[in-house]
C-alpha cells in the first residue's frame, strides 16, 4: 500500500491520538479541581488528613498525581487544637483547572473579585463541569468550612462538620461553584461562603444542593 494511502487510513486515528495526548499533558498541568465525587460518607472526609489523601488520589488518578494536594478547608480552633484555614494550605498560585485555563494567580487574586472561578472554569479532575442551579440535580453547594478570604470561623456554631469528622449532627459552611444563588446577594455569589449546610450526612447536603464536593489545590 503506498505512503499517502496509509497516511490517510491512519489520519484519523494519529488525530484521536493527537488530541488524547494534549488532554493528558493538559491534566498533568492541572492545579485545581473540584472533587467529582464525595468519598463517601459526606461530611465526615477523615479530617484534613483524610480530604486532602483524596485529593491526591483524584489528581494521580487523572494524571496530576506528582503534585502535593491539599483540600481547600477549614477547621476550627477545639480540643485545644487551633483553627486551621484554608488559605494557608494551598500553596501560593497561580492554578490551573483540567483545560488548562487559570483560575487564580495567587491566594489574594482568589479570594478577590478578580478570580476566574465559575460554573465553566471550575471543573472535576475529569475535566467535567458540575451541575448547578437550574441543573438536575443541582450540586452547586462546595464543602469549605471557610470565611470569604479562606480563614477558619471562629470557635462556637459548627461550620466544619465538626472539622471534616461527623457525617451526622453538625454543619458546614458551603459555597456556590456556580457563583448563582436564590437572588443576587454577594452570598449567593459567593465560591467559598454562601451558607451553612442543614447537617453533615449526605441527605442534608443533598437538601439545599450539594454532593459534598470540595476543592483540591496543587500546594506546589
Amino acid at each position: 500500500m503506498k505512503a499517502a494511502s496509509i497516511a490517510r487510513l491512519l489520519g484519523p486515528a494519529v488525530l484521536i491520538a493527537a488530541g488524547l495526548g494534549g488532554a493528558q499533558a493538559q491534566q498533568a498541568d492541572m492545579s485545581f479541581f473540584v472533587t467529582s465525587v464525595n468519598p463517601g460518607k459526606a461530611g465526615d472526609l477523615g479530617g484534613l488528613a483524610g480530604a486532602d489523601a483524596y485529593c491526591q488520589s483524584l489528581a494521580q488518578a487523572a494524571g496530576a498525581g506528582a503534585k502535593t494536594w491539599r483540600a481547600y478547608l477549614s477547621t476550627q480552633a477545639a480540643n485545644g487544637q487551633a483553627a486551621v484555614n484554608a488559605r494557608d494550605r494551598i500553596g501560593a498560585g497561580p492554578w490551573r483547572n483540567a483545560k488548562g485555563e487559570v483560575i487564580a494567580k495567587s491566594v489574594a487574586d482568589l479570594h478577590g473579585d478578580s478570580n476566574n472561578l465559575n460554573k465553566q472554569t471550575a471543573l472535576t479532575e475529569k475535566g467535567e463541569i458540575v451541575k448547578g442551579r437550574g441543573d438536575k440535580p443541582n450540586e452547586h453547594d462546595i464543602l469549605t468550612g471557610s470565611q470569604t478570604d479562606g480563614t477558619a470561623f471562629p470557635a462556637g456554631d459548627d461550620r466544619t462538620c465538626r472539622n471534616w469528622t461527623s457525617s451526622t449532627d453538625g454543619s458546614a459552611m458551603l459555597g456556590h461553584v456556580d457563583r448563582v444563588g436564590i437572588d443576587e446577594s454577594a452570598p449567593m455569589k459567593s465560591w467559598n461562603t454562601s451558607h451553612p449546610s442543614a447537617g453533615c450526612n449526605m441527605d442534608a447536603l443533598r437538601k439545599t444542593g450539594g454532593a459534598g464536593l470540595f476543592y483540591c489545590f496543587a500546594a506546589n
